[in-house]
């Protein structure tokens, strides 16, 4: 399995969601992992998975801040789209309607 360290600067949409999944309500003392890097600097960074590959998320305060804009976004938009009605959106264009 490949391990992949991850800043949360590079994070893509796909490990941002596995995040947000995985720590809903943030992350706590257990979930942080500490090791040495090749520099010799102390890394703390939390653990998703996939199949193939373990992301270690490098913690900041800009990892958590991203963490919560992120998924306070995602509960706005299923505030404002409520996505158990799209199928009754009618297709093709307003000019199709007969108003």
């Amino acid at each position: 399995m490949k391990r992949v360290i991850v800043d949360y600067s590079k994070l893509t949409e796909d490990i941002l969601n596995m995040l947000v999944e995985k720590f809903p309500t943030g992350y706590g003392y257990r979930d942080i992992i500490t090791f040495k890097n090749a520099k010799d600097e102390t890394v703390r960074a939390v653990e998703v998975r996939t199949e193939d590959t373990i992301y270690l998320v490098k913690i900041s305060l800009k990892l958590e801040e991203t963490m919560e804009e992120y998924d306070a976004d995602e509960d706005n938009f299923d505030d404002v789209h409520d996505t158990d009605d799209l199928e009754d959106i009618p297709d093709g264009s307003p000019e199709d309607d007969d108003y």
